[in-house]
């Protein structure tokens, strides 16, 4: 995993003294978000939920009647409840992680987080592109809106961080964080139904947003409220240090919310508070044991994790296809076994994480004036040297 970005700074102020034939360059202080504190379980969870993400939509994709039917791989099924939940809790974990304790993070930041979150909005649209055939055949009509404008976890994440950034640079520094996350977390899942029935009358694309549409996967309501209890979390378990301090202290709310599930009849309609609860309680789960899981292991995930976005849309479109151009479910379909479907699965996630990695490399070179690119700094030392001998 590499040392901690803390020592990584540490000896960055050291190497910054004065040193003959040098001017002293002066050591910007060290902010979460220009050098953020990875959490050792964060990256780890994110990828935990890529792997099953691209492995339940490529099962779901190609195989057989008969393999789904084996036991097993009915165990899977009901396991992979769990993946798009864990995404949207690990989503709003890391954007209140990233605003650490400085107390007017959220306004700083506020221009990033706004463009973030529309570029997760373009990108949930356009992965739902159904093409200008489709839109010129169907014309003006609510079949075609309800195509156009399908909502699904890209854009409920996008319109998640949208609003909970605005009211948190909104609220008060002191204890508007807290008050405003609680709100959020806990009101969504329950105003969701009522949501529902208030938007039955409304325009296509605002009943794709609120979920009382036919073809909205993840509503924000109440979908977004699994995005705004990992924020909670993360808010409520800050001064915990990361590992086992906060991966106990997960467990043990994880547990607790389970408990209180069990005590209240279950309820799995759409629109549950008692579903986002049971599955709240088991993100903070996974959560908390892969913080308390071995380095190494984390490791071996958290590549995908930080990649978790692009390997999203890369794959999406491979698997079920992308406006006219049909994908492996159009053109394999439900006809491989489970290690032929586990083949094809293990290769897709191997491929779009290369591609999603080269693309980042591709970017990050045509962005030489990044803070951080080795090409800029190498220029700026370098013009350091030669202006500042005697």
């Amino acid at each position: 995993m590499g040392a901690s970005p803390f020592v990584r700074f540490r000896d960055v102020a050291r190497t910054s003294s004065y040193a003959p034939g040098l001017v002293k360059r002066p050591v910007t202080s060290f902010t979460l978000e220009k050098q953020p504190t990875r959490h050792p379980g964060l990256d780890g969870a994110r990828g935990l939920a890529v792997l099953a993400m691209v492995m339940g939509h490529t099962l779901d994709a190609l195989l057989t009647p008969e393999a789904r039917a084996l036991p097993w791989v009915q165990n899977y099924w009901a396991f992979r409840g769990i993946t798009a939940p864990l995404f949207l809790l690990v989503a709003g974990w890391a954007v209140v992680a990233a605003l650490g304790t400085k107390p007017n993070a959220a306004r700083d930041i506020y221009g990033r987080r706004l463009r973030r979150s529309l570029l997760l909005i373009f990108l949930g649209y356009l992965l739902h592109w159904p093409g200008w055939g489709a839109v010129h055949d169907l014309g003006w009509s609510s079949q075609m809106l309800s195509l156009v404008f399908a909502f699904d976890a890209l854009q409920c994440i996008g319109f998640a961080l949208l609003f909970g950034s605005t009211l948190l640079a909104l609220a008060p520094p002191r204890w508007g964080r807290s008050g405003v996350l609680l709100v959020l977390a806990v009101g969504i899942p329950l105003v969701s139904a009522a949501m529902w029935r208030f938007g039955a009358g409304l325009p296509g694309p605002l009943q794709q947003f609120i979920g009382s549409a036919e073809g909205s996967r993840f509503p924000f309501f109440p979908w977004a409220g699994f995005f705004f209890a990992g924020a909670l979390a993360a808010h409520a378990l800050h001064l915990l240090r990361p590992g086992w301090p906060q991966g106990l202290a997960l467990l043990a709310v994880g547990a607790g919310l389970l408990a209180l599930t069990r005590v209240a009849p279950s309820d799995w309609s759409p629109t549950s508070p008692w579903m986002v609860m049971f599955r709240v309680g088991q993100g903070l789960m996974v959560l908390g044991a892969v913080n308390l899981a071995p380095r190494w292991l984390s490791g071996l995930l958290a590549p995908f994790g930080r990649l978790s976005l692009w390997v999203y849309v890369l794959h999406l479109p491979v698997v079920y296809g992308w406006a006219d151009i049909a994908g492996l479910a159009g053109r394999i379909g439900p006809t491989l076994s489970v290690p032929a479907a586990l083949g094809v699965a293990a290769a897709l996630l191997v491929v779009c994480t290369l591609l999603a990695r080269f693309g980042r490399w591709v970017f990050a070179q045509a962005r030489p004036w990044r803070a951080g690119s080795t090409t800029l700094n190498a220029s700026i030392n370098g013009s350091t040297r030669l202006g500042t001998r005697g």
